[in-house]
């Protein structure tokens, strides 16, 4: 028997970022469909929540499961619930794009209570600045052609 313990952070956004989930109430109940079809699905969500435009969700990989595979069944099985439950005022999608980290044994507590205290933690910061800030953090870079340039210019120089 193999033992695996590899837990990712998963942050993804609604579609072009539109505050869908205005209230506490229907933020909790799409959070709990999330854990409820994960569990289905056999994916381990440890910890999950959000605010109005994007979810946090810790997860516990298996050693069969994939971080593409594990964004997909969550977030596509999510967002046809919605639209199933007529949840949102029109057709609801998630954004493609999502972000992953893995997240370390000794780092495990510290990212529940991060995901645990969105609601305050968005009082003061956009997710716009949160996920600029993670990008930065974990060392993810947006390339456009001049970053490419300048990038391309250091290498050679």
């Amino acid at each position: 028997m193999s033992f695996i313990k590899v837990y990712i952070h998963f942050v993804w956004s609604t579609k072009n970022r539109v505050p869908y989930f205005d209230t506490p109430k229907l933020r909790q109940k799409v959070w709990h469909h999330i854990r409820e079809n994960a569990a289905k699905k056999n994916i381990f969500v440890d910890y999950i929540n959000g605010y109005s435009e994007h979810c946090h969700c810790l997860v516990s990989l298996k050693a069969n499961q994939s971080v593409s595979e594990v964004a997909k069944l969550l977030k596509g099985e999510s967002s046809h619930w919605l639209n199933q439950q007529n949840l949102t005022e029109s057709r609801f999608e998630w954004q493609d794009e999502y972000f992953a980290v893995s997240v370390s044994e000794s780092m495990i507590e510290k990212t529940r209570e991060y995901i645990k205290k969105q609601e305050e933690h968005h009082l003061e910061k956009t997710f716009e600045q949160e996920y600029e800030t993670m990008m930065f953090r974990y060392g993810f870079q947006k390339y456009s052609s001049i970053k490419m340039e300048a990038i391309d210019r250091v290498k050679v120089g």
